[in-house]
């Protein structure tokens, strides 16, 4: 080893756990070398001849020294910019045991419910903060931010209306005082299913039978708290709906969205101790009157009970969500903000409702006094009743601006007004500054302020002033002490399983390390404290990371552009696909709108193309699991006059290579189509093949899975798209960038560059690893799955592999054989392994009543085995039952998973032992999980529909 080189590779071996394994694993396979593997596997047609375009590897340490250099580009000036960013406190103990912890960054999607009551309940603290705040019963478990909120109320208030062709109520109103970038995102989404946006004052809007619905903001953009009571009768007067967006903050204050009349309340949890991150990611809210819960976007978290009849809780009415309806969903949501709406629900849980109301009075009443400091200056403020944000007239703007910025004070600017929005950082001194900044520029040498906490806060208007209860449940009313605290999250840690428990062996979900070194910058205050509509000069070190990574990823894609904006995988197929959209139009191909799209493709293609105004046409899959070229090219020439484009993933969600993937590409283009790649499959891609060189002209790329942002339970995601050149010119725009004309910008998310700072993870992944790592990544998934996958075959049946036998990074186990040899569902051995103390592979995608396992690359050997023992070890209990040595109707994988409560139970009447029910193998022992609850009852939780934490009066009857 050259000692001076060593460490700058230190990072390659820290995330390969099977580097030192690489021969043993190799027999196993029957694979002569790593390479030979890999030639087999991937076809030679598609090979990368040339080396990735990333810069060599650097080591962890030099890594943090150079961001730190970067991170002091940006200038964190004292932000009262507002528009639904605000600077917060994250609590401490939040902040190191949610935010900094691996036990809740690296949590998957709460699919087995059983192995994540913790994060479950949390989220239905978050729901129930929600539905409590904003006065309406049904709450999901989060979404996007606050514009994609919006434009997904618009969307289920569409087809709500809209229901048969019979009704025509294509118009929506949007007051013209809703933040610019709702505004902006809404024009986005309405435009390709045909609703027209009517923009203006919602006190001059005249409402006809062909309005479907309207949005308001409460307080409105220039901080005006208005009453909207009569608008929005008269919206129900004609059939429609109102969707009222808001602040949780405020609401602790003003009268709530429901009870208004509002049939919808939406906005951003972030000021609830999320930090501001450049734009995200942060947690959106949406809470909704109950007929809307069949439709009601997102995931909701509901109360059911377990096979022992204990209260479990479950992701409820899945049977909502766009992988099950695909073309049929109206909305397209995969990835929620879980981690953040976790942080959002324990902010309230730590605060409690006193805490939150006077946060809230400090913050209104700091408003006040400055507004009277303003007004003894002789400025004149655009409203008299407002929360925590004044609209300045000033003729003088610019001369305010410089000097607010010498100062490091940055405000809004609108022609010849200024915005000042105040949130729980901001100090009397702050105010004592912000007040001299006005002064100067009024040519006046006294300034003065009076601060008074006992003043009547009037500025809320007594018609508008909250009256009724909330986040009365002992949860928000209990953890009072940090030590309390501290408990109560690590109570819910523990009963959640996660990276630091066990390997996640998710296929097409890439469960891979999350490094502690790409992790700990995102707490650093130049990145976290960053307004994302702060001036662009102020923004020096996240436009490098910006620029810099979206060069990696241009590199590894093959193409030439990249939009950084979308902030989840399904937002981005949404922006590839209205790229694609806008190239047609630009080129007067307005009539290409069919889309082709395989049987086997992830459930939010179909729906992501619909949203962006397709017609899908489902493509044939042959017995291989390979996409029917011959069924391609017949609907390829039927629609040849109006093709828009095909969506694809590579490999494909069968785990294989395909050979013809190039004659697709090239059918498609002959016929005038463009190739939309999904990049849900990019870890078996990178540094060996491209999108670009396979024939695609556009891809998104999912960061939270090839690229090493955690899953965090359910979000947060990033999904940016890479293009060609020839769509470079039809990327998203953004209103706070400059787009000459927000109504055709293209925005698809409320900040400009989406989450922006959990790009720090992806570009640490990059230069951490560095070209020759990143390839040396996507050959070890490789050979992980290969290994896995030999392991296994002579026990199970393995569905699809390449012409070589071999696999991709992931590869799919069918289990249907054994529900008629011994009555074994798919879903039993999935609970079943939970015994094991392992997470269940994908279950029953892309094939009902499988598994599709992905080991990822970041997994020792000896992980891999010990996933491998539970497997076979499973195996031998199916075939006790196939011979008849244990019973069918009560065995150990009918009854997993075995909670600590039932193995010590007094009784125990099964046919099995305890010993087998819950130490299968020996390594179980030395580091056994609990389940916290046994199976639970699906259908139990949807007939019987709980979203919000339970009433105190059930409490009070329990204990009685």
């Amino acid at each position: 080893m050259n000692l001076f080189q060593a460490q700058s590779n230190e990072f390659l071996g820290r995330h390969i756990g099977t580097l030192n394994a690489t021969e043993s694993m190799l027999a196993a396979i029957g694979a002569g070398s790593l390479n030979e593997l890999i030639n087999k596997t991937v076809p030679a047609s598609i090979r990368m001849k040339e080396a990735l375009a990333v810069p060599d590897a650097v080591s962890e340490a030099q890594y943090l020294r150079d961001l730190k250099a970067v991170s002091m580009k940006n200038q964190v000036f004292r932000n009262f910019i507002g528009q639904g960013y605000y600077d917060t406190i994250t609590p401490s103990v939040i902040l190191r045991n949610v935010f900094e912890n691996p036990g809740w960054y690296t949590q998957y999607t709460p699919y087995q419910a059983e192995i994540s009551q913790g994060r479950l309940e949390s989220l239905l603290n978050y729901q129930t903060m929600v539905a409590d705040l904003t006065g309406l019963p049904l709450a999901n478990a989060s979404l996007l931010d606050e514009a994609t909120a919006a434009a997904e109320a618009m969307n289920m208030f569409f087809h709500h209306v809209n229901r048969t062709e019979q009704i025509n109520q294509p118009r929506f109103f949007v007051d013209a005082a809703v933040f610019p970038q709702t505004l902006d995102l809404i024009y986005t989404r309405a435009t390709p299913i045909g609703i027209e946006v009517v923009t203006g004052n919602y006190k001059d809007a005249v409402i006809d039978a062909s309005y479907f619905g309207a949005l308001v903001q409460y307080p409105n953009s220039k901080g005006s708290i208005e009453d909207y009571r009569q608008f929005i009768e008269s919206i129900h007067a004609v059939g429609g709906f109102v969707a009222m967006a808001t602040d949780l903050l405020a609401l602790t204050l003003l009268t709530p969205p429901g009870e208004l009349g509002a049939d919808v309340a939406l906005g951003s949890a972030q000021r609830f101790g999320v930090p501001l991150g450049y734009g995200g990611p942060h947690a959106a809210f949406f809470s909704a009157k109950d007929e809307f819960k069949r439709a009601l976007p997102g995931r909701i978290i509901g109360v059911s009970v377990d096979a022992s009849g204990n209260r479990a809780l479950r992701m409820a009415l899945q049977t909502r969500e766009q992988h099950i309806k695909r073309e049929k969903a109206t909305s397209n949501i995969c990835t929620a903000q879980a981690l953040l709406a976790n942080m959002a629900a324990m902010y309230a849980v730590y605060h409690g409702p006193d805490g939150l109301v006077q946060i809230a009075k400090r913050v209104a009443l700091l408003t006040k006094t400055l507004a009277e400091g303003l007004n003894d200056l002789g400025y004149l403020l655009e409203s008299a009743r407002y929360f925590d944000t004044l609209q300045v007239q000033a003729s003088d703007s610019g001369k305010i601006r410089e000097l607010a910025e010498q100062q490091k004070i940055n405000f809004r600017y609108e022609n010849n007004s200024i915005g000042i929005s105040l949130d729980e950082t901001t100090t009397q001194a702050d105010l004592l500054d912000i007040l001299h900044v006005f002064a100067t520029a009024a040519g006046k040498d006294v300034a003065g302020l009076t601060f008074n906490y006992e003043a009547v806060l009037d500025t809320i208007p007594g018609t508008l002033t909250r009256t009724s209860t909330f986040l009365t449940h002992p949860v928000f009313n209990t953890h009072r002490s940090e030590s309390q605290m501290m408990r109560y999250m690590k109570s819910l840690e523990n009963k959640d399983l996660s990276l630091n428990t066990s390997m996640i062996s998710l296929g097409s979900c890439t469960m891979k390390l999350n490094a502690a070194t790409e992790m700990i910058p995102l707490s650093w205050a130049h990145w976290s404290k960053m307004h994302p509509f702060a001036p662009v000069q102020q923004a020096g070190g996240y436009q490098q990371i910006i620029t810099e990574l979206s060069q990696f990823l241009c590199s590894i894609t093959g193409f030439d552009a990249c939009s950084m904006q979308p902030n989840s995988g399904a937002q981005g197929e949404y922006a590839g696909l209205l790229t694609i959209r806008n190239f047609h139009l630009a080129n007067g191909d307005s009539h290409r709108n069919v889309c082709l799209i395989p049987i086997s493709a992830h459930g939010t293609n179909p729906a992501s193309a619909v949203m962006a105004g397709m017609k899908v046409v489902v493509v044939k899959a042959l017995e291989n699991g390979y996409i029917d070229v011959a069924d391609f090219k017949i609907k390829a020439a039927q629609y040849k006059d109006v093709l828009a484009g095909t969506m694809i993933t590579y490999p494909s969600t069968y785990g294989v290579y395909e050979e013809s993937v190039k004659e697709i590409c090239e059918i498609v283009h002959q016929y005038g189509g463009q190739v939309y790649m999904d990049g849900a499959n990019m870890n078996a891609q990178v540094g060996l093949t491209s999108p670009g060189l396979i024939g695609a002209d556009v891809c998104h790329l999912n960061l939270h899975k090839t690229f090493a942002i955690p899953h965090g339970g359910g979000g947060p995601g990033m999904g940016p798209i890479c293009v060609k050149a020839h769509l470079a010119g039809h990327l998203p725009g953004h209103w706070s960038t400059g787009a000459t004309n927000p109504q055709n910008s293209g925005a698809v998310s409320a900040a400009p560059f989406g989450s922006a700072s959990i790009l720090l993870i992806s570009y640490a992944y990059c230069k951490l690893l560095g070209a020759a790592g990143l390839r040396t990544a996507t050959e070890y998934a490789i050979l992980n799955a290969n290994y896995m996958k030999a392991r296994l075959e002579k026990a199970y049946p393995i569905l699809y592999t390449g012409e070589n036998g071999t696999c991709a990074h992931e590869f799919i186990v069918d289990l249907r054989p054994f529900k008629t040899s011994a009555g074994i569902e798919a879903e039993d051995i999935a609970k079943r392994l939970m015994d094991y103390g392992f997470h269940a592979p994908t279950l029953s995608f892309p094939v009902p009543g499988t598994i599709m396992i992905e080991p990822t690359e970041s997994e020792d050997k000896a992980e891999l085995d010990r996933f491998c023992d539970a497997l076979l070890s499973i195996r031998q209990e199916i075939s006790a039952i196939e011979e008849g040595k244990a019973d069918k109707a009560t065995n150990v994988l009918k009854h997993a998973p075995h909670t600590q409560a039932v193995i010590t139970a007094d009784e125990w009447n099964r046919p099995y032992s305890r010993q087998a029910a819950a130490y299968p193998l020996p390594y179980v022992l030395e580091n056994k999980f609990w389940p916290s609850v046994s199976r639970v009852n699906n259908t139990h939780g949807d007939r019987n529909l709980i979203c919000t934490c339970e009433p105190v009066s059930s409490y009070a009857e329990e204990t009685a």
